[in-house]
């Protein structure tokens, strides 16, 4: 790119900090910076037109994760390492909502249901379990947070009984990633779009960024981006593609609340009186570990099944729109949040749990930068 002597000098010299990646990390990162240091020149470097990854794409579930995902977790993680976990999503979802207000995300706390199929024993695994984990859970809720429910939506081909987990919600991702942006702005915080970054290099006082379009140095260098990481960093992070489905309008949508069906790995809820339907990346998890945008016959004809068989069995539809995600995941579930070497930090490896963890990920990024 031929930079103008005042590009450069407005745009690009003298830069603090420089964030890549315009996410809902990369966002609280640079408003957390902001705040400790409010004379700091600080940059947000996106590859896309609109943030990339998951932060736009999700299906805007605030939740902290269905009681058999937990059982599942303690397979592989100790008691004290999930509760952590939860721990974390919560004070995450409480930090989004305090930054931007329940209002301007559209949040509603309708609760959230898991539902199981009739060919496994997940549900009686469930029930066996259920006070075992509200017990655990009880240092940071005031209540149990599950309970049973009938099958009061009509849905087929499931059990006749729901797991209710009566502090989930649910966002407006858009208007989330909107306002969290333009708050960004106002804190006088440059965005630059279409900029990919291409590879880094580090001396004693600076990094120096190549890009697509330019080179410059900045202080400090903070990566925050997420299933894209390897691009960038060497570490256990690696992408994971959510394909996804919404129905067009349908009249007298009876479906409230935030659904959870075969260990998460399908997941739909009712937005604008349509039903986005998303998940079925254990279908293929070889092929789904990708950073392409694309939609597969095998899931989407997946998804379009569950909606005709179990979701919307008795209401015709039409899909309005398909689209994809990349998540960032690992062989922990622990966000990785670290200094890479003197001048670079990451917050990367979010577990498909952005939208909870995000915001709390973004300021603990910040929170490395010493004074």
């Amino acid at each position: 790119m031929d930079l103008s002597y005042w590009e450069i000098k407005s745009w690009l010299t003298n830069i603090d900090f420089t964030i890549v990646g315009s996410g809902i990390v990369g966002l609280n990162c640079a408003l957390s910076l902001k705040e400790r240091f409010p004379k700091a020149n600080i940059v947000i470097l996106e590859k896309g037109v609109l943030p990339q990854g998951a932060s736009t794409k999700n299906a805007g579930f605030a939740c902290f994760g269905s009681l058999s995902e937990m059982l599942d977790d303690l397979k592989s993680h100790t008691e004290a390492d999930v509760l952590e976990l939860v721990k974390k999503r919560v004070m995450g979802l409480q930090l989004l909502r305090r930054t931007l207000g329940d209002k301007i995300i559209d949040y509603q706390g309708l609760g959230g249901y898991e539902l199981f199929t009739k060919e496994d024993d997940l549900l009686e695994e469930c029930l066996s379990k259920k006070e075992y984990i509200n017990t655990l859970l009880q240092s940071i809720f005031e209540d149990s947070v599950f309970s049973v429910k009938p099958n009061r939506f009509k849905f087929q081909n499931v059990e006749d009984k729901y797991i209710f987990n009566q502090y989930e919600g649910q966002v407006d991702t858009g208007k989330m990633m909107v306002s969290l942006t333009q708050l960004v702005l106002k804190k006088d915080i440059k965005i630059l779009n279409n900029i990919n970054v291409k590879n880094f290099s580090e001396d004693a006082n600076a990094v120096k960024i190549k890009t697509n379009q330019f080179e410059f140095t900045t202080s400090k260098l903070l990566i925050a981006t997420n299933g894209f990481a390897s691009q960038l960093l060497d570490g256990n992070v690696k992408p994971a593609r959510a394909q996804v489905l919404i129905t067009k309008p349908i009249k007298n949508l009876h479906i409230k609340g935030t659904f959870h069906l075969d260990k998460g790995y399908y997941y739909f809820r009712n937005i604008d009186d349509r039903i986005l339907l998303g998940g079925g990346r254990h279908l293929d998890f070889k092929g789904e570990e990708t950073m392409e945008f694309n939609q597969t016959r095998l899931i989407q004809e997946k998804l379009e099944t569950l909606l005709k068989t179990t979701i919307l069995p008795e209401t015709s539809f039409d899909i309005d729109h398909r689209w994809s995600g990349i998540m960032g995941l690992g062989s922990q579930k622990k966000a990785v949040v670290k200094q890479v070497s003197n001048h670079v930090f990451c917050g990367v490896r979010l577990g498909g749990m952005g939208v909870a963890i995000g915001s709390l990920v973004g300021k603990e990024l910040a929170d490395l930068i010493s004074e």
